[in-house]
């Protein structure tokens, strides 16, 4: 396994106690929790470097890694419905998001191409870490619907991009 793969497999391995730190009530849970949250994205851009830099893309690494971004994600984004920071809906349609484009990824694959990180999608990734990073405190409800908002935003605008880009992989025609 490579180096890449293995700071992925520390990624993933955070986001459970992410969870418990966001949910036990004791001093200070929101920093640890919002340390853990901020590590772990961190990770994300280390293993991706390593793995182009040192030649360690792997197709384990292409499946894990993009996984261990949308569990992390989600992790908090379920919280935050749960604590009524973010509406259900919005946490559906980033749902609703990840799944259409991965799916459209592997009817590419499956193709013979290959779907890169487009940068509205980077960006989307960006914005949505700040902006749980954010959320993770008891900020104010206007900044805390700005969150939301940026979220959904970058997130419909990243969704469209990916489909209206690759359209062509659908052959709609069949």
């Amino acid at each position: 396994m490579t180096t890449a793969s293995k700071i992925t497999l520390v990624r993933i391995a955070m986001i459970p106690f992410f969870f418990a730190a966001m949910l036990m009530d004791f001093k200070y849970h929101e920093i640890v929790s919002l340390v853990i949250f901020a590590v772990a994205s961190l990770t994300d851009g280390i293993d991706g470097y390593i793995a182009r830099h040192y030649n360690q893309v792997s197709n384990f690494g292409k499946f894990v890694d993009p996984l261990a971004d949308k569990l992390l994600v989600i992790s908090a984004m379920v919280i935050f419905v749960e604590w009524g920071r973010m509406p259900s809906w919005a946490l559906m349609l980033v749902l609703t998001r990840e799944f259409a484009v991965t799916g459209l990824r592997l009817i590419a694959v499956e193709n013979g191409r290959v779907i890169a990180a487009a940068m509205s999608g980077k960006i989307k990734t960006f914005a949505t870490m700040i902006c749980i990073m954010l959320m993770i405190f008891n900020i104010p409800d206007t900044l805390n619907t700005v969150c939301v908002w940026i979220i959904i935003i970058t997130t419909v605008v990243s969704g469209v991009e990916y489909f209206v880009k690759n359209i062509d992989v659908l052959d709609l025609r069949k």
